[in-house]
């Protein structure tokens, strides 16, 4: 069930990163400039953010199961349509397409978790998903790597095409309903909105919420930026970018396995503040060395590993203290949470891909603002008079 639910977790990542090696080449194919295909990435998340508000709560009313098959059928769709796109214009629709149904594999997947876990055995499981979905966005760069200068860019998407399909395949065998009946909640705008309200107004969903976005801002800042900076700005071709991705990937990985072995000891709030603190490190170091002359890849792979390590400690327990109190809005609060998501991981790229011809300090800058912010909440929640409702 883990695996199952890590690869779900892992089909929005999978969309993103592996064709991040390919493209410099789709700006040269399709005849555009790099912030038209950033746009591409920007669009991914502003769908992904669009799409989460839907399947969440129509999760908590028709069951989980059978709104993950309908979001995969129509991401697999959509794979194929990003593969036939002939202009700029048609992929950024494509790609908006594809992050819609996307969503609905991450948004379901963490809805489970809760089904199935509570406070920090849901976090417990969250790491490890993080972990194994972690070698997704590790290989995903390297295989897209391979596949791009053997076939071109739209081979990329192909294959996630049929990775969906198997993928599709192997839920709708072995994936049971986790959802009962006497949590089902009514599908209605009105309910949904009430159910939105009773998330916002507790401070412990703001809080958690508030840092899994800085957070992910700064992993979608180096997500929109590396290829650019890496590639041109440091000279690296597909492959040698490809495995210099997969580096700070390993640093996720690290994060979430020590927060899966170590989380239920150490507990919930604790190990939030030690990610935090490493992502405002990484940050800072970043700034310290992209300034360092002559420069070096590593000024910039160093620093975003202990960033990504931060990432793998921080991100899923603050999930799992976002989404625990709520059993009978899980598939909400896990909507609302990913829409705040994505939507700041959205401005952060769109910030990122107008000023990665500027090299590799604004992207530094930007990964030490959203660390810094990310640790200060951290030790602003833990001194609140509101930490009595926090998960321990």
């Amino acid at each position: 069930m883990t695996a199952l639910l890590a690869i779900l977790t892992a089909m929005g990542p999978l969309s993103t990163d592996m064709y991040l090696p390919s493209l410099p080449s789709i700006t040269h194919s399709l005849n555009t400039d790099a912030a038209s295909v950033q746009l591409t990435l920007s669009v991914f998340l502003v769908g992904f953010a669009v799409g989460q508000i839907i399947y969440g709560p129509l999760s908590d009313r028709f069951g989980r199961r059978p709104i993950l098959l309908i979001g995969l059928s129509l991401f697999g769709i959509a794979s194929a349509g990003c593969m036939l796109a002939n202009t700029i214009e048609i992929l950024i629709l494509a790609r908006f397409g594809q992050a819609v149904s996307a969503c609905a594999a991450i948004v379901i997947a963490r809805a489970i978790v809760r089904d199935l876990y509570r406070a920090e055995q849901a976090g417990r499981v969250l790491s490890l998903m993080g972990a194994i979905m972690g070698i997704v966005p590790a290989l995903a760069p390297l295989l897209g790597g391979v596949l791009e200068p053997l076939f071109g860019w739209r081979s990329v998407f192909g294959a996630i095409s049929i990775l969906a399909s198997l993928v599709l395949l192997i839920v709708a065998l072995f994936l049971p309903e986790t959802l009962t009946h006497s949590n089902r909640q009514p599908a209605t705008i009105k309910g949904m909105l009430s159910s939105f309200g009773v998330l916002l107004n507790n401070f412990q969903f703001r809080r958690f919420v508030g840092m899994v976005c800085l957070c992910y801002g700064g992993l979608f800042a180096f997500i929109s930026g590396s290829s650019f900076i890496l590639q041109e700005h440091y000279g690296l071709d597909e492959i040698h970018f490809s495995f210099s991705f997969s580096t700070a990937v390993l640093g996720y990985i690290s994060g979430s396995l020590f927060g899966a072995r170590f989380g239920t000891r150490i507990g919930l709030n604790r190990m939030v503040s030690i990610g935090a603190c490493m992502l405002a490190v990484g940050g800072l170091t970043m700034i310290i060395l992209v300034r360092l002359q002559p420069p070096a890849v590593w000024h910039v792979l160093i620093p975003i590993t202990i960033y990504m390590c931060g990432v793998g400690l921080t991100l899923p327990q603050c999930m799992a203290g976002a989404i625990t109190p709520f059993p009978e809005r899980a598939g909400a609060a896990s909507s609302l949470m990913g829409f705040l998501q994505m939507s700041f991981g959205a401005l952060v790229g769109v910030l990122v891909g107008r000023t990665v011809h500027l090299g590799p300090m604004p992207l530094a800058m930007t990964i030490a603002a959203v660390g810094l912010c990310c640790f200060g909440i951290s030790l602003m929640g833990r001194s609140s008079p509101h930490r009595r409702h926090e998960v321990r």
